[in-house]
């Protein structure tokens, strides 16, 4: 076939795939398509002779019971903090407020919102990373060589009342639903915060930066990943760290998340009601590398769809990111230029976003 042939087939596969994977799997699919199988040596599952090597056993991460910190143990509460920000990088919240209807709602609603036709959702597909509310597919569609096996929908969510009206006005009840998990988890980051500045022996109450993160930016992301007929040849998400400070995680119970622990793809094993928090790229920045931003993916599977909502907490978008006055000194100089997030938009526009390769760009290195 002629070059001038084949443009325009290669032209309709692409589109077919930026409508997202939830519309290829509406279709019927047998096979994972080319677009969406990875490298052999970034698959979930490797194939060897005769054997498949699968991931290690589950991992149980710190568990923070929400009313014991609130509690006379807050100071051995907040010692596991430090722990599991230090060695993992994450732990689960139970006990936090949200195990009931807002958390089930929450879930429920959004599998809804992608069981909508396919027009419906298309309304809010946009390439616009600072548009109020977003749809697409992958992890960066329109830089990711390989896609993943993920559709999602970004909703900015602070302050609520300038994007609310943006949202998505179907199913009908997902405005409200959505908000109001929105405002709590919101009201649950600013109390992880107080914590978490108080386990590097920083004042919430006096520090500049916990002011700036109480009306800092919100962003909520909803990813779905529909059942997969051969889950070992791709990913829902690719290795990466969340840019922002903190990420509270709500999943269904299917699993699908693995964090890089000790060298090694780790599942982690989701506690029902619960809320998996990580470091961020700018928590890492802040505490002087001392709490880890840990790179973590997502595996799909063949069976059940999964749906997960991540709350994105961080500074105001026009904050400076930098390391906390009160953890460096003559002993422990800056790790980390400053940035912003013009910074992050410029990088992630330019290439295709891969591991830590942002937080890296912003390390300091000395020469000794």
């Amino acid at each position: 076939m002629s070059p001038s042939l084949i443009a325009p087939v290669v032209e309709e596969e692409n589109k077919k795939y930026q409508r997202g994977v939830k519309h290829l799997c509406d279709k019927g699919l047998t096979k994972v398509p080319t677009k969406y199988i990875w490298p052999e040596q970034d698959r979930p599952i490797f194939t060897k002779p005769d054997k498949l090597i699968k991931p290690k056993q589950n991992l149980k991460l710190p568990i923070i019971d929400f009313a014991e910190l609130l509690g006379p143990n807050r100071p051995q509460v907040l010692r596991t903090i430090t722990e599991a920000c230090e060695t993992y990088g994450f732990f689960q919240v139970v006990n936090h407020g949200m195990e009931g209807d807002v958390s089930r709602n929450m879930i429920e609603v959004c599998k809804r919102f992608f069981e909508l036709p396919y027009e419906e959702r298309s309304k809010y597909m946009t390439s616009d990373m600072s548009a109020p509310v977003r749809y697409g597919t992958s992890f960066n569609q329109s830089k990711d060589n390989v896609f993943c096996w993920r559709d999602f929908l970004k909703l900015f969510a602070h302050p609520l009342p300038d994007y609310l009206p943006y949202w998505p006005s179907s199913p009908s009840d997902f405005r409200s639903l959505a908000a109001t998990y929105a405002k709590e988890t919101k009201e649950l980051f600013e109390m992880m915060v107080k914590a978490i500045l108080e386990s590097l022996e920083i004042d919430g109450n006096e520090d500049e930066a916990a002011k700036e993160l109480e009306e800092g930016s919100q962003l909520v992301v909803v990813n779905c990943y529909p059942p997969c007929p051969e889950p070992e040849l791709t990913l829902g998400m690719p290795p990466h760290s969340d840019y922002g400070f903190l990420t509270l995680l709500l999943q269904d119970d299917v699993e699908g998340l693995q964090i890089l622990y000790r060298d090694e793809w780790v599942t982690v094993d989701p506690i029902p009601g619960s809320f998996v928090v990580n470091v961020g790229d700018h928590l890492e920045i802040f505490s002087n590398g001392r709490y880890k931003s840990v790179l973590h993916r997502v595996l799909v599977n063949s069976i059940k769809p999964r749906i997960s909502v991540a709350s994105l907490h961080s500074f105001p978008l026009t904050s400076v990111v930098k390391p906390s006055p009160h953890l460096i000194d003559e002993r422990n100089p800056p790790q980390y230029m400053e940035t912003d997030f013009a910074t992050f938009l410029q990088y992630v526009s330019s290439r295709e976003p891969k591991w830590k390769n942002f937080l890296e760009s912003r390390k300091i290195h000395r020469i000794r």
